[in-house]
């Protein structure tokens, strides 16, 4: 929702919460409670037994809101990042409710008005959110019809739903605001819900218009960066530059003295300028960073020697698979495989920087932001400001999508910091590019190494894996988690980094195979202290574990003498889901295809992401030029089993999405960095796939399963994708290429 729909609504929902007391119930969370946050942001489970987020907020009107007039509004605690879950969100309700999605209204990601669902990550959001909305709709729809048939003396059965009216057998209606009258929808979602059948479905499964994009093709207020208040000041900050640098002085009054500057902030190491105009802000931020003189620096490790450090720093050694015998001390010859894989810092290189707006006005201090937990955000925003968690709330709104943590959490934090420094200001901070890329957390370095072995007959007898990897969720929930709060002069300190446990896992997502192995061993080193700030990126460590596991099975099925994808099929004859979606993608590509010419390769790769959500299997076609040693992705053939489709459109634009991000990721993208701090400071230091490097054709097969539970798709693509280039390129040239990005030019 972008500022100029918000701020309007703001004197009805004060009144709407004047009349009830629902936001007490699911906001203000005891601090007992805070503590028991997962990996995902989550609050504590009140009702196991519920479906979806049901479980943590079982209210149903803190889903479903139904208005005097009829007027019904959706809230989900996610947030919509580009990817349309505002749109497949709002037709899941419709569906039940039987309303056009245009009539109804959304909030998402708001610390007042919507339920608390923690993070948007992790493929969640429908499976979820989702999930929960399908049936607390469901059991609304019920309460409408129960109130008019009660109200008409009918039986409930006899009353029918159709765009907002409740219809009587002899014609006679009513809209939905007087069939709720006089019934509380401030209850606990039963356990079971009236849904309906998949067959009678209108909205769910079709590929509806999607919600937000209008005003982004049509120049409308959409984005965060958009926002302009009525005397709004615009900041920025001056970051340090390298970490760990400390600001010795900076002549703040020749800062003061320039055009529009109306505040210049120090705070330790903390530097920014406001001013009444956004290029004057640039102009002052400019001169201040000419003016501070800054000492000391954190030293980095050189990228080659990255690897080897990773592997020998001190780590917390987790076991999460042992079954069967230990992996023989000597391995069988000619029928094993011994490999090492890595892969460099990743930057998520968001198109726009970020950005964030705030506001303290008579002691409510209102951050519009970006960011993916709108929750944990205002509890690190109230610590950073020393503010009762009550007197801060976060509101959603859309920025450039990064799909994991960004500098949109930081920014947020300057933007508080800053509000608070000029109370009854809104107050815009924007970050440069290069202070994106220099402080943002990146995507951790990682090692994996595997070893696995055939019996007689071909099949895996022994797997054992291993992987060294720092922290893919360092997203704030502590104020000590954000840039801002280490620069202060009272800084603030992180918590420990804890690794994530399994099925979820972080670096060690989707490092147990889905394949039948009757003898492994897979053991995460998650190591809490890594050189440089890493956090979540999308799929996490799925990207480089499925690389080693599909390049693997590629390696064994040569061993075996067996064609790759024949060899992944008799090693999921357990999974039938898996195997459906195996061949889906091997019959759309016409698997096998012999190579057409030399250096053109084909290959294969499958997960099921977290082996919780959607099933993908992907075959791509390149060519390798080995004069340039650029790739063309020629075909790209995919199939995917994410449960209930939604939104069919919607489904495939995350996959195709997906695909190419992967690929720029597999083929192209490392962070530059050195002793001397980070290099990569625009697009010439970080490159990533252009619009010429796009695979040329992408088709994408979609397994409805109407009725199923939904599974998260938006990260399922990235390991299967980037698995795929690697066996094809390995084809391609006859040459393994075990470090990713696998045109590694540094």
């Amino acid at each position: 929702m972008s500022a100029g729909q918000s701020s309007p609504d703001l004197p009805a929902r004060r009144a709407f919460l004047r009349r009830g007391s629902l936001i007490v119930g699911f906001t203000l969370l005891p601090a007992a409670a805070w503590a028991e946050f997962n990996g995902m942001g989550m609050p504590p489970v009140a009702n196991p037994r519920l479906p979806g987020n049901l479980k943590s907020t079982p209210w149903l009107d803190a889903w479903i809101r139904v208005a005097p007039d009829g007027t019904v509004t959706v809230c989900s605690g996610k947030a919509e990042l580009g990817t349309g879950l505002r749109t497949a969100l709002v037709q899941i309700a419709a569906e039940q409710l039987e309303l056009a999605p245009n009539a109804v209204r959304f909030i998402g990601g708001d610390t007042t008005l919507t339920p608390n669902e923690g993070f948007t990550a992790g493929s969640h959001s429908v499976a979820d959110s989702g999930t929960a909305l399908l049936h607390a709709s469901a059991q609304v729809a019920a309460l409408l019809r129960a109130g008019a048939a009660a109200q008409w003396h009918v039986p409930a059965a006899a009353v029918t739903l159709r765009g907002g009216a409740a219809l009587a057998p002899d014609g006679r209606r009513m809209h939905y605001g007087a069939a709720i009258a006089g019934i509380d929808l401030h209850r606990h979602a039963a356990e079971t819900s009236p849904l309906r059948a998949p067959a009678q479905y209108r909205l769910i499964g079709k590929s509806v218009p999607r919600l937000d994009i209008p005003a982004k093709v049509t120049g409308g207020a959409a984005y965060v960066q958009d926002m302009r208040l009525p005397g709004m000041l615009h900041a920025r900050v001056v970051r340090p530059p390298r970490p760990g640098a400390r600001l010795v002085a900076a002549d703040l009054a020749a800062i003061r003295r320039l055009p529009g500057v109306r505040h210049v902030v120090r705070d330790g190491s903390y530097l920014a300028v406001l001013a009444d105009d956004e290029w004057r802000a640039v102009q002052a931020m400019r001169a201040l960073e000419g003016l501070a003189r800054w000492e000391g620096g954190t030293p980095l490790p050189a990228p080659g020697d990255v690897h080897a450090l990773l592997q020998h720093l001190p780590a917390q050694d987790i076991t999460i698979l042992r079954k069967g015998a230990p992996l023989p001390a000597e391995l069988p010859p000619g029928r094993s495989v011994s490999a090492r894989f890595t892969k460099q810092y990743v930057m998520h290189a968001s198109i726009g920087p970020s950005c964030a707006v705030a506001h303290l006005d008579g002691g409510q201090l209102t951050v519009w932001t970006h960011t993916q937990g709108v929750y944990p955000l205002r509890h690190a925003l109230a610590e950073l400001t020393g503010m009762a968690l009550e007197n801060v709330r976060c509101i959603h709104t859309e920025g450039a999508g990064c799909y994991g943590q960004n500098g949109a959490d930081d920014v947020a934090a300057d933007a508080a910091l800053l509000a608070c420094a000029m109370p009854g200001h809104p107050v815009r901070v924007q970050l440069m590019r290069e202070q994106e890329n220099l402080w943002e957390p990146f995507a951790p370095a990682m090692v994996t190494q595997v070893k696995a072995a055939l019996d007689d007959a071909g099949r895996i007898s022994h797997w054992d894996y291993e992987l060294w990897s720092g922290s893919h969720n360092e997203r704030p929930g502590n104020a000590g988690k954000l840039v801002p709060a280490w620069l202060l002069a009272r800084p603030i300190a992180p918590t420990p980094s804890e690794p994530m446990p399994q099925p979820e896992g972080g670096g060690d997502r989707n490092a147990l195979p889905l394949y039948a192995l009757p003898n492994a061993r897979v053991v995460n080193h998650f190591l809490p202290v890594t050189p440089l700030r890493t956090s979540a990126m999308r799929s996490l460590g799925a990207h480089i574990n499925i690389v080693t596991i599909e390049t693997t099975m590629d390696r064994l099925a040569a061993l075996a003498q067996v064609d790759p994808v024949q060899f992944r099929l008799r090693h999921l004859a357990h999974e039938p889901r898996a195997m459906d979606v195996v061949r889906a993608a091997a019959q759309l590509f016409h698997w096998p295809r012999p190579r057409s010419r030399p250096w053109h390769g084909t290959g294969f790769g499958f997960g099921q992401y977290k082996n919780l959500m959607a099933y993908v299997a992907i075959a791509v076609e390149l060519a390798f030029n080995p004069d340039t040693g650029v790739v063309r992705i020629l075909r790209v053939a995919a199939a995917a089993d994410c449960g209930q489709v939604v939104n069919p459109d919607g489904v495939r634009n995350q996959l195709e999405g997906g695909i190419i991000q992967s690929a720029s990721w597999t083929l192209l993208e490392q962070l530059r960095y050195g002793p001397d701090g980070i290099a990569s400071i625009d697009w010439s230091s970080y490159p990533i796939l252009r619009f010429s490097g796009v695979p040329q054709h992408i088709e994408i097969r979609l397994l409805d399963r109407p009725g199923m539970p939904f599974l998260g798709v938006a990260e399922a693509a990235q390991g299967p994708m980037a698995a795929a280039l690697a066996n094809a390129l390995a084809q391609a040239t006859g040459l393994r290429r075990d470090a990713l990005p696998l045109l590694a030019t540094q």
